[in-house]
C-alpha cells in the first residue's frame, strides 16, 4: 500500500506561502512548484483552511495565504490538518485467536504502536513551517529575520543530525 503524501505536499504549500509573505498565492503558482495538478493542491488547501492555518479568497485578486505567522505553525498541526487516523494500525483482520501468538499480539503491538505514534508527534510538534523555511535557505553572513522559532529550528538540526540525514550537504539546518 503506497504512503500518502498529503503531509508532504501540506509542509511544502505552506513553506510556500511563507517565502513569499503576505501575498497571496494562486493553487496553479502552487502546483507549478509542487509539480501536480491545481486541483491536487486545492483538496490540500481546503484541509488547511479548515484546520485554519490559510485564509483563502475566490476571485481574480484571490488566493491562499498563511493564517498565522510560520513561526507558529507545527507541522503536528499541519500533519493532523491533512492525515486521518492512526500513522501505523494493526492486521486488517483479527489475527487466529488459537495461536499462541495470535492470541496476543494486538495488545503487544498497540503499545508499541502508542509509543512510536507519540515519538512522531513529539518531533512535529517541536518543528514550525518557519524552522522548514530557514533549512531551506543556504547560509549567509547575515541573520534573516527574527529568531522566534530558535528551538524549532534547532530542533530539526538534532532530528537531522540523529537520523544521519543529509549527507549530500541540501537541506542540512545551519546557524
Amino acid at each position: 500500500m503506497p504512503a500518502s503524501s498529503r503531509f508532504a505536499i501540506a509542509v511544502h504549500v505552506l513553506t510556500l506561502m511563507a517565502e513569499v509573505g503576505d501575498e497571496p498565492v494562486k493553487s496553479d503558482f502552487v502546483a507549478s512548484s509542487v509539480n501536480t495538478n491545481p486541483v491536487v493542491i486545492r483538496r490540500i488547501l481546503c484541509s488547511l483552511q479548515r484546520a485554519s492555518l490559510v485564509t483563502s479568497q475566490t476571485g481574480a485578486t484571490g488566493g491562499s495565504r498563511l493564517a498565522r505567522a510560520a513561526n507558529e505553525i507545527t507541522l503536528l498541526e499541519v500533519y493532523r490538518a491533512v492525515e486521518e487516523g492512526r500513522l501505523l494500525s494493526l492486521h486488517r483482520k483479527r489475527p487466529n485467536p488459537r495461536c499462541p501468538v495470535g492470541m496476543s499480539i494486538e495488545g503487544v503491538l498497540n503499545c508499541i504502536l502508542s509509543e512510536a505514534e507519540a515519538a512522531f508527534e513529539g518531533v512535529l510538534s517541536e518543528i514550525t513551517v518557519n524552522a522548514v523555511l530557514r533549512a531551506l535557505r543556504p547560509r549567509s553572513g547575515k541573520r534573516e529575520g527574527k529568531r522566534n522559532d530558535a528551538a524549532s529550528f534547532s530542533n530539526i538540526k538534532r532530528h537531522q543530525q540523529r537520523a544521519g540525514r543529509c549527507a549530500h550537504g541540501r537541506g542540512r539546518i545551519q546557524r
